[in-house]
């Protein structure tokens, strides 16, 4: 028997039979000569060669991520503990399932922001920088740094890729993936968070203490 699905294109519904459509999951290989990766796709998509579109994107609940260094490191060689203002940036990135990073000014990047505010009336930001300044207090032969953990969001949905001619043997390719990127402090009442930490020197800093022109001194070292 043969498979028969519509498909709405162009305001148009398309009749289309099983050799015109083809799936293929996130993240699993293609079969030689059989079909393409999700990776293939999206750089057709990236590219244009493929007219590609993300359909039905999911918004999940936001989360915080994990910590992460975003500041050089403070070593407190002195007997007491010494403070100091230091600066920081923190850029956060997308990633999706079938892809890797989400490029910036890419197609890809401009796909996805058209789906999700026409859907949802929001606005998806690909990218998150932010920069300040914050005061690290070290206890004497301790490490000290600034950490942070930024709000972040999932997005799930299907790329649909139709080609002018059949690629793969097929007019349209269907992908599933799911988008990882950066969300507004506050979303689903999460809060990006700034935190310091600290840690005991190894033996190799110690040593770095005792000799040289950082005995006795606080001092920074880049991360």
């Amino acid at each position: 028997m043969t498979m028969i699905r519509t498909l709405r294109y162009g305001g148009r519904t398309l009749a289309l039979t099983a050799t015109t459509l083809g799936v293929i999951a996130a993240a699993v290989p293609a079969a030689a000569e059989e079909q393409p990766t999700g990776e293939q796709i999206m750089a057709d998509c990236a590219s244009g060669e493929g007219k590609c579109s993300f359909n039905s994107p999911e918004i999940g609940e936001a989360y915080v991520g994990k910590p992460r260094q975003v500041s050089e490191l403070l070593y407190n060689c002195t007997a007491s503990p010494a403070s100091q203002s230091m600066s920081w940036a923190d850029t956060v990135g997308s990633s999706h399932s079938v892809g890797g990073s989400v490029t910036v000014g890419g197609g890809v990047e401009g796909i996805i922001t058209a789906s999700v505010t026409a859907t949802y009336n929001y606005t998806w930001q690909s990218s998150h920088t932010e920069t300040s300044t914050f005061t690290v207090t070290v206890q004497p032969g301790e490490v000290g740094w600034i950490s942070r953990a930024q709000v972040m969001q999932r997005i799930t949905g299907t790329w649909q890729t139709h080609y002018d001619d059949p690629k793969w043997g097929h007019y349209y390719w269907f992908v599933p993936d799911v988008i990882t990127g950066p969300a507004p402090n506050g979303t689903d009442g999460k809060h990006s968070a700034v935190v310091v930490e600290s840690r005991k020197m190894t033996a190799a800093e110690k040593k770095l203490c005792s000799t040289g022109s950082t005995q006795d001194r606080v001092f920074t070292r880049s991360r």
